[in-house]
């Protein structure tokens, strides 16, 4: 707002102005948010549908498990630090090329730990398998390379999300039509892999230029052990909780490949994708509401309840709205985009999709954790849930194979994000708020 003439302006009108224009700034950034994860999702679903049709149920398969195996670990080069740095960066701009430079430093040594974790496991689970073995190690590469994530923090927290999907998405466009290309030319499966590690350079590479063009300078980083360690003291818990979560929603298709094989992993992954390709709405709603919420947290408590109703209810209401004509249509879905070999997949896809209501009370619940900085809690609901979803898989799969992870995942979803909330005084509340949310679905 230009200080310059609002001044002599009364301090009501001052405030009205203020107010719209930081809802038009969230405004904007949810349009840019929203506009870079439908292009993404929809290219993203093109270029795996071609995956899932040329390469067939066992090759897709061993793809997907490759890439289950990285997205487990990759939480340890996160280190669980964008919520926490963005949080700290929005309350305070002054810190920026410290925060900025710790971040990139500690993400930068979690992707050689998470690399190196990486390759250590699929050695030990598939000794033999060389094609998975090249897949891992090219796929994992690329969480050494995302240390550059730490310069969207300082974006998001600012809300200007505009500027990251500049660099990242048109890397990502790029580089999804140079997979399409290596499909149309028969490529083999490990091209496709090496594609995806470009993406990754070319889309950091991209986050420099950005950067450099907005008067910053990576030169002015400074890496502070003080930082460091208040950065990971915060976020340990997060850490521990991303990686359970990734350990609940991947474990299905690492234990699927092993127990049973990648031919039947290949039609749950079919399924995976139908029901997960919904999943950014509720992400980047959360993302984008989420300093806002912040602000709102610190001044006006009753008030951040009732948005965070809102925002439940806006989050079971856009699931079912998904999960009813899914069921009702997987076949139709499956035969149209993956051809009768996925046939197998139409059933998976028509149960799994329901998980999608817990994925999204689960996303605006972590508005709650971290604006609470519950973190230790939340850990404790994430770590029950992943134990859950692993005893479930292991009791269910044998019997009933894919189906019987399918059953495990919508179990595992519920019982972290909504049934734990009762075990814990500080998340009853909350628990309360999402049961009235998906027995009264709606957004006013």
């Amino acid at each position: 707002m230009n200080q310059t003439w609002t001044r002599f302006l009364p301090a009501f009108i001052r405030e009205k102005i203020a107010g719209r224009e930081a809802l038009q700034q969230g405004l904007d950034n949810t349009i840019w948010m929203m506009g870079d994860q439908v292009v993404r999702k929809l290219i993203g679903l093109l270029v795996g549908v071609l995956l899932a049709r040329h390469f067939g149920p066992q090759l897709f398969g061993e793809y997907s498990y490759a890439i289950a195996v990285v997205m487990i670990l990759s939480p340890l080069a996160l280190l669980g630090l964008d919520d926490i740095s963005i949080r700290r960066l929005a309350q305070d701009q002054t810190a920026k090329d410290e925060l900025v430079g710790t971040s990139f430093l500690l993400m930068l040594a979690g992707g050689v730990v998470a690399f190196g974790l990486a390759m250590a496991a699929i050695f030990l689970a598939r000794p033999e398998d060389r094609l998975v073995h090249w897949l891992v190690g090219i796929l994992a590469a690329g969480t050494v390379v995302q240390a550059f994530i730490a310069i969207e923090f300082w974006f998001e927290s600012q809300m200007q999300w505009q500027f990251t999907v500049y660099a990242k998405t048109s890397a990502f466009l790029l580089l999804s039509f140079v997979k399409i290309g290596l499909i149309l030319l028969d490529a083999p499966l490990v091209a496709i892999a090496w594609a995806g590690l470009a993406e990754t350079t070319l889309g950091s590479a991209g986050l420099l230029l950005v950067y450099r063009s907005r008067g910053f300078s990576v030169r002015a980083w400074r890496f502070s052990r003080r930082m460091a360690g208040s950065l990971l003291n915060d976020s340990w818990p997060l850490i521990l909780s991303a990686l359970l979560t990734m350990i609940y929603l991947r474990i299905d298709q690492v234990m699927l490949g092993n127990m049973i094989g990648d031919k039947e992993l290949g039609n749950y992954s079919v399924a995976v994708q139908i029901s997960e390709v919904w999943y950014f709405i509720p992400m980047v709603i959360s993302s984008s509401v989420f300093p806002a919420f912040v602000a709102v947290e610190q001044d006006n408590e009753p008030l951040f309840y009732a948005h965070l109703q809102r925002l439940y209810g806006m989050m079971a209401l856009y699931a079912y709205l998904v999960a009813i004509p899914v069921t009702i249509f997987s076949r139709e879905i499956v035969q149209l985009l993956f051809s009768s070999a996925y046939a197998a997949a139409a059933p998976l896809a028509a149960v799994l999709v329901w998980a999608g209501i817990f994925t999204g009370l689960g996303a605006a619940r972590n508005v709650l954790i971290i604006a609470k900085n519950w973190t230790r809690v939340n850990l404790v609901s994430i770590a029950l849930g992943g134990v859950a979803n692993i005893l479930l898989n292991l009791l269910l799969i044998p019997q009933y194979g894919a189906m019987g992870a399918v059953i495990a995942t919508i179990i595992s979803y519920w019982f972290a994000v909504h049934g734990s909330c009762f075990l814990f005084k500080s998340l009853r509340k909350t628990g309360w708020m999402m049961t009235k949310a998906l027995l009264f679905p709606k957004v006013w």
